[in-house]
């Protein structure tokens, strides 16, 4: 039922390995590698992101991406809104809504389900989870 887009997925795992290297800046294929995804698909979300003032870029030979402030400082809301844009409540899953506002067929479960979704992502910051992600990728990192 929750569907989160590749890029926002690509979004949320790089940041959280930025989170994870620290202050260490962190090139895009290193990235790629660690998280077995394009490079090319990657380096454009990297560039929404540092759009959006999540990260920063650093460029020449040495260059590479990090964390623009402290991971305990950016929501896991920010960076899926940065790729996304707002998050926002469904209230019907068809385009042309055939229920009425106070009964639908699934009853308040898209509601719950937002509630849910935005709660979590809104009260976790990447220093919450860099540590999984630093445990999933490390012997690689």
């Amino acid at each position: 039922m929750l569907k989160i887009s590749e890029a926002a997925s690509l979004g949320l795992h790089a940041t959280a390995v930025l989170a994870a290297c620290k202050d260490r800046i962190t090139t895009t294929p290193e990235i790629a590698e660690w998280l077995d995804v394009s490079e090319a698909h990657l380096a454009k979300v990297l560039q929404r992101l540092h759009k959006a003032q999540l990260v920063e870029s650093v460029r020449g030979p040495k260059g590479g991406f990090m964390l623009s402030k402290p991971a305990d400082d950016i929501s896991l809301l920010e960076v899926y809104e940065a790729i996304e844009g707002r998050l926002v409540a469904d209230t019907c899953l068809l385009a042309t809504p055939l229920c009425d506002e106070n009964e639908c067929i699934l009853g308040n479960l898209l509601e719950k389900v937002y509630e849910q979704v935005n709660g979590y992502l809104s009260a976790t910051t990447l220093a919450d989870v860099a540590g999984i992600l630093q445990k999933a990728i490390g012997n690689r990192m």
